[in-house]
């Protein structure tokens, strides 16, 4: 039987119908809609009564925030839909529901399914309603659900037929080819077809249709770079500047003596290979396994130094997010992250970098056949943060570039860094005998055909026709996967390594060897009904393929069951070099590999290269005129709105906060993350990236040379030597067709990008091409990103942000080319100086200027710390906004006579040129508020000062124990573990992190026992970060309260905490989880009611990631004992629920107890409700809680991401000694 149930937000908490509500009524042009609510609505089958009356409040519901009913409660005047996900596409709420009752009933997981129900007050017509649901319905991913109940859950599986023998295919005529290619959709043209043809006359036979699906996605531009290896046969230019360089090139391939044809490919890495045989790159990692660029470095560690793997990748997502934002750029990430995963790296740190069009523009705007460039702007961040957050992947730079190009298609693209110990990584060539195992995620439809629909232009129709070819993530599920990869056994089991992405099991297996017999029977699915097409093309997430030896396949599949991980043989390696899948006892696919390594038909094409035109572009007006214009632009304005929906701080390891300065306002040059080394280490990596589209749609030949030599400048610039700099690149260009002079586009900006690299020695050792940026007549502007990294150092990190006043300001800067460029020679050389410099600590802050010149970049670096500039007056307005690509701005410790002095750091808050000043507020103005209306940042309201809660001491111990053990659940969707155990044991103590299993009903029980166990041995229970159940369904810290209400665990912390006189703590997830059981504040198990005390979302709306002051204003805690009353500390905050809620009364009651342990302060140390500095919005400012008698406590701030040498361009108050007063009780 269905039990229905619907659930809203209480009045005064119903944010996302608040926010909706304008959205429609501002964006959408619906004025007449007077009214909206949102109710999430669930169906569940498969639970008793008794069960399902318990999930009503602990996991469908929170009774402080939630209203529920089990029939629909609209009025006459409501106008109601409902919204669902389309059948097999991944719903993390229904998914997180099912696991959190699990834990609770400790048998197999219920069927749930989700809808959200729109009800909707005003003067509506047919036409509005139907603007409405168009707006909110995206037909990729979702449809209207019906408001009736249904008679089951259960989707009855249809057997599909097997997989049809394509009769006839050897004998298609010409005019037959087309019609085949547009009848299964394939993105292959009608040469590779005869190819095929061909191909299959030879065997004999006829395909079957998965062998021609397995063909195209192989061969697909996506996966087989087939734009990027097209021979070009024939090359005009008619740019002199052009022309050299392409003579250059040549005489390259002359000089490594290369045989290859020449292609865009050729062109992209010939400098690495040339540079590499001049012996300029020692410290590339050669390897047959290929899975991201790998550099070997040397690290410091508490052991001495060690060799490491330092792994990088980018990644783009264009077409997926264009039509689904969400699902696409969360997979954006999460296949970036999966590369230098699958290398059995540690995936440490990431980098966005998107471009759109217009996302003020009006919806009614908005091209026919897209989405609104808002609505993707918003939704795409949403996605990417969402699962780099979920993961734990701390993303240290996000920029976001506006050009009307990019209209045509989105441009998501997520670079990521990896780590691992050289020692804990085999790479060993496949044997016969050998198998593979599928780890991670099960297979569904989802990304079936998603490599191919990526590899071609789209329209209006096609768009809606992709639904399938969307990818859909589970962060949690991929995070198992990261702690599996930690463990140096498994990796050392492990021969090769594939990620599952484009392509699927053809991809991901099969090119693992080139002899493999795969059994699709053995690959775990989602649901019932895949047909072996779909078994073999689907691009379903968080999926490895591993090859072990046979004799060790089940300690590894035991191993990943201990990470709660899915894993099975469905593969062997063998002697024949043919690529076999087999299903339902026929085989499917019998292809020679010989022939899939062909990637189809070559291809050949003539390019035009055509007069670049390139030219310096200064505004008009005033000084102040264009200082203003440029903090208004959309490439100009504060993005702070953006950047603080993605944790920067997970991990403990980032060097550089990503907006610095006491008002965290200025952008780092580059992102810089400690190494994940145990025990720590000084190791760090340097991180940037170079584009402008505005340079590369003039010229892309200049595009790409500038973007090398703009992310190598960043890299000088944040304090990094000029030694060991690697690329990686990321090319993104229109359909080029046959159109030579469009094939121009992206050759002239690699040519570019290879003089620059020749000229600086320093090679892209990796890459990424995407080459169908356009939608019917629009086209992307030519890109080309580069991305540098290297590894030095932390402590050489430098920010831009100006640090006093009175201090000399220098220039240096390269000499310019007839061209227009900074000559590589002139480059070296402030390349060396700028780093010594910096490395002498001459410099105390430095800049390099890029969009907007030197003028933009001294408005950065003035308004993080607001201090002024005072610019020498012999510098000229057209020097100020020129293109300054490969300068350095320096502020001096001591003025020295280097450069050219651009003027003096300045008291006044303002930046001063001639007889024009331009106050920093007034600039502040401009800049915040230009995309408010997208990622808004603030209130108008900025909050009242909170009341100062009373202080308590405690002086109680507890019994004395040497080293005291604390147990750390980790919960699918925890991501803090590894960080707190580490700053455990740092104190002191002995860290035991536990792993909650929930595969099965019978793993759950187990899980449990062992637990109750484990806390029964131990001194200390402490809760870690993260987001468990992807904080679903619909509400934070469900699924680890529905596991502490166990029996058994509940016992076990009574015992702990009443006889043991223990301790419990959490944070952020774990104080969710501590108040949300009543643990706190009330120190014991309770059910929760309408007046309880809770946390919920944030007051904005949003994910919130910052660094906060917080004033302690109890030591009552144990856990507080090493704090000052009235001291002030920081600390990192990341969550998108940590605003507490309770009464007045009850905050009196807890003030009087002494239980408030610290509240978010101003920098005066005030309490504060301004959302500047309590970015939750908590009521009275409560930041840290505890039990009455101070044993349990639960904070939001994260005490383990707060160590020494971190966030080196913000003031702050040194590592957080939180988990040392804890160990302090039992000594």
């Amino acid at each position: 039987m269905i039990k229905r149930l619907y659930v809203e937000k209480r009045e005064g908490l119903a944010h996302e119908a608040r926010a909706l509500l304008t959205e429609l009524q501002t964006g959408l042009g619906q004025t007449q809609l007077t009214g909206l609510r949102v109710i999430n609505r669930y169906d569940v089958e498969g639970l008793s009564e008794a069960e399902f009356e318990q999930a009503i409040h602990t996991v469908f519901s929170e009774p402080p925030v939630d209203t529920v009913s089990e029939e629909l409660q609209a009025s006459e005047e409501e106008t109601v839909f409902a919204v669902e996900f389309l059948p097999g596409q991944f719903d993390q709420r229904a998914d997180s529901a099912m696991q959190c009752i699990q834990m609770q009933t400790q048998k197999d997981r219920p069927v749930v399914k989700s809808a959200k129900v729109y009800a909707l007050t005003g003067d509506l017509s047919k036409q509005d309603m139907d603007a409405i649901k168009n707006y909110l319905i995206n037909p990729v991913e979702m449809r209207e659900a019906s408001l009736e109940v249904p008679s089951t859950l259960h989707t009855a599986a249809h057997t599909p037929p097997a997989p049809p023998v394509l009769t006839g295919f050897r004998q298609m005529q010409p005019e037959e080819m087309t019609a085949f290619l547009k009848e299964y959709s394939l993105s292959m043209d009608t040469d590779d077809l005869r190819v095929c043809m061909d191909y299959f006359i030879k065997e004999d036979r006829d395909p079957t249709l998965t062998e021609m699906m397995v063909l195209d996605t192989y061969w697909s531009d996506h996966c087989r770079h087939t734009t990027f290896l097209t021979h070009i046969t024939d090359i005009t230019c008619e740019d002199p500047v052009i022309e050299e360089t392409l003579k250059d090139y040549l005489k390259t391939r002359e000089a490594i003596g290369t045989k290859k044809p020449v292609t865009l490919m050729d062109v992209a890495t010939i400098a690495a290979k040339a540079l590499s045989k001049q012996g300029l790159l020692p410290e590339v990692e050669e390897s047959e396994e290929v899975n991201a660029c790998t550099i070997r470095v040397k690290v410091d560690t508490q052991n001495g130094p060690e060799d490491w793997l330092l792994l990088f990748k980018n990644e783009t997502h264009n077409h997926p997010t264009e039509i689904e934002p969400f699902g696409g750029a969360a997979t954006c990430i999460g296949g970036a992250i999966r590369d230098p995963l699958s290398a059995r790296a540690y995936v440490y740190a990431g980098m966005r970098i998107t471009g759109a069009g217009d996302p003020t523009q009006p919806i009614a705007e908005t091209i026919p056949g897209k989405l609104p460039q808002r609505q993707i702007c918003t939704n795409a961040a949403a996605g990417f943060s969402s699962y780099g957050n979920q993961i734990g992947v701390p993303t240290g730079c996000v920029k976001e570039i506006y050009h009307p190009g990019f209209a045509a298609k989105r441009m998501e693209c997520g670079a990521v860094l990896g780590a691992a110990k050289a020692d804990y990584v085999r790479k060993e060539r496949p044997a016969p005998g050998d198998v593979v195992i599928l780890v991670g995620g099960r297979t569904g439809r989802d990304g079936c055909g998603g490599a191919s629909g990526s590899s071609v232009a789209h329209t209006t129709e096609s768009v809606t026709e992709a639904a399938a070819q969307v990818q859909k993530g589970n962060a949690p599920e991929e995070r198992k996967l990261q702690r599996l990869f930690l463990n140096p056994e498994a990796t050392l089991l492990i021969k090769r390594c594939n990620d599952f992405g484009a392509g699927g099991v053809s991809v991901a297996i099969g090119e693992l060897a080139d002899g493999l017999d795969i059994n699709l029977d053995k690959v775990p699915v989602k649901y019932e009904g895949l047909s072996g097409t779909e078994l073999a093309i689907s691009e379903s997430q968080e999926r490895m393929a591993v090859v072990c030896e046979q004799k060790d396949a089940a300690r590894l599949l035991e191993l990943a069951a201990q990470e709660n991980l899915e894993a099975a043989v469905v593969a062997e390696v063998t002697e024949s070099p043919r690529l076999v899948m087999r299903h339902e006892g026929r085989v499917i696919v019998d292809l020679a590999r010989s022939f899939l390594d062909e990637n189809g038909a070559r291809k050949q094409t003539a390019i035009h290269i055509q007069q670049g035109a390139y030219e310096q572009i200064t505004p008009s007006g005033s000084f102040s005129d264009a200082l203003l214009s440029q903090a208004k632009d959309l490439n100009g304005c504060s993005q702070k709105g953006l950047v603080e929906l993605f944790d920067s701080t997970i991990g403990a390891g980032t060097v550089l906060f990503p907006l610095g300065g006491k008002h965290k306002r200025t952008v780092p040059s580059a992102m810089v993350h400690q190494l994940p080394v145990p025990g720590g280490t000084n190791t760090a990596s340097y991180m940037s990236f170079g584009y402008n589209p505005f340079i590369s749609a003039q010229s892309p030949y200049h595009g790409g040379y500038l973007a090398v030599v703009e992310a190598v400048s960043k890299l000088i610039a944040a304090g990094a030597p000029y030694e060991m700099i690697y690329l990686t690149h990321q090319e993104y260009f229109p359909r080029l067709a046959n159109d030579p002079t469009r094939w121009g586009l992206p050759l002239a900006a690699l040519l570019g990008a290879y003089r620059a690299q020749m000229g600086l020695s320093c090679a892209a050792i990796g890459g990424k091409d995407s080459m169908s940026g356009s939608f019917e007549d629009l086209d992307v502007p030519p890109t080309l990103i580069s991305f540098a990294v290297t590894a030095a150092d932390k402590r050489r990190a430098i920010s831009p942000e100006f640090k006093g006043t009175g201090h000399a300001v220098r220039l240096i800067k390269p000499e310019l080319g007839a061209d227009g460029l900074p000559t590589e020679d002139s480059l070296n050389a402030v390349y060396r100086l700028v780093a010594e410099l910096l490395a002498q600590k001459k410099a105390i802050s430095c800049a390099t200027p890029a969009w907007g010149g030197i003028a933009y970049a001294l408005t950065q670096m003035a308004i993080g710390n607001h201090i002024g500039m005072k610019i020498d007056a012999r510098i000229t307005k057209d020097e100020l906004f020129a293109d300054n690509y490969g300068a350095f701005i320096l502020e001096m410790a001591q003025d020295a006579e280097v450069g050219t002095l651009l003027g003096y750091t300045q008291e006044t808050p303002a930046i001063t040129w001639q007889d024009e000043q331009v106050l920093l507020d007034e600039l502040l103005l401009a800049y915040d508020s230009k995309l408010e209306g997208v990622y808004p940042v603030g209130a108008a309201d900025k909050g009242k000062p909170a009341p100062i809660a009373q202080p308590q001491k405690r002086t109680a111990k507890g019994v004395h124990i040497a080293k005291p053990r604390v147990i750390i659940p980790a919960f699918p969707g925890t991501n803090s573990e590894v960080d707190s155990a580490r700053a455990f044991l740092k104190a002191g103590a002995d860290a035991q992190v536990f792993l909650i299993r929930n595969l099965t009903g019978d793993a759950v029980a187990q899980s449990i026992r062992e637990l109750a166990d484990a806390i029964t041995s131990a001194q200390m229970l402490f809760i870690p970060g993260g987001f468990s159940g992807g904080d679903e369904p619909d509400g934070s810290g469900k699924f680890i309260t529905a596991l502490l209400r166990s029996r058994p665990v509940m016992d076990a912390i009574n015992e702990l905490i009443s006889t043991r006189k223990g301790l419990v703590g959490g944070i952020c997830n774990g104080f969710q989880a501590l108040v949300k059981t009543g643990l706190l504040p009330s120190g014991k198990f309770a059910v929760m009611n309408a007046d309880s005390p809770t946390l919920t979302q944030n007051l904005i709306g949003r994910h919130q990631s910052h660094l906060v002051t917080v004033r302690v204003a109890s030591t009552l805690s144990p856990w507080f004992s090493r704090y000052e009353v009235g001291s002030t500390y920081t600390l990192p905050i990341s969550n998108g629920e940590g605003r507490f809620l309770c009464s007045s009364a009850q905050f009196d009651a807890f003030s009087e107890a002494g239980q408030v342990a610290a509240q978010y302060a101003d920098p005066d140390g005030q309490p504060s409700m301004d959302i500047r500095y309590n970015p939750s919005g908590s009521a009275y400012a409560i930041e840290a809680l505890t039990s009455p008698d101070g044993r349990i406590m639960g904070r939001m701030g994260h005490s383990e991401r707060m160590l020494d040498g971190l966030y080196n361009n913000l003031p702050t108050s040194g590592e957080d000694p939180l988990f040392l007063g804890a160990v302090d009780y039992f000594k």
